[in-house]
């Protein structure tokens, strides 16, 4: 009762917007060799939203380029990389905004997925802005174990369900 209590609010309370993730630097975790690194590559760019892969050997980041117009989910990023044998560490994507209001706890939906601004602070959003997915999955343990201890303040955090997510302006 309590979750569908949560999803109602934050349905309700967010906004639908025009905006459309560009680019994302996707941090993989668990990268020992070349082989690893070529196996997450090509799970990545088979997914059809994604039009280049660039890789990063120092870092075992990923930048990944989106097809114009494209959907583009975090979740099916973070599944490329799990079916690669690899964990993400870190997924900050890169929004196109077009005057999004941003302020700490509030929402907007694009594409039939919610984010959630968390530690934000009260703005208005306009051209390519990064943004950090915060959620269970996208950030290393020891940040998630940190984050939830803010479940208080963003009630909607600790539920890991799909199509919502919480972001972080950087």
């Amino acid at each position: 009762m309590k979750k569908i209590l949560i999803g109602a609010i934050l349905l309700f309370a967010s906004v639908i917007t025009n905006a459309q993730i560009t680019k994302a630097e996707l941090t993989a975790t668990g990268l020992t060799c070349s082989m690893c690194s070529k196996a997450t590559y090509k799970q990545l760019a088979a997914l059809p939203e994604v039009e280049k892969v660039e890789t990063d050997l120092n870092k075992t980041a990923f930048i990944l380029h989106f097809k114009n117009g494209s959907t583009v989910n975090p979740g099916n990023l973070k599944k490329a990389v799990e079916d690669a044998g690899f964990a993400v560490g870190e997924l900050v994507v890169v929004f196109n905004f077009s005057n999004q209001k941003a302020e700490d706890n509030s929402s907007f939906t694009q594409d039939n997925i919610t984010y959630t601004f968390m530690e934000t602070k009260a703005g208005v959003l306009a051209g390519e802005v990064k943004v950090q997915i915060l959620d269970k999955g996208f950030i290393v343990e020891k940040e998630y174990k940190k984050l939830s201890k803010l479940v208080k303040k963003y009630p909607g955090y600790a539920a890991a369900t799909n199509n919502f997510y919480h972001i972080k302006t950087l």
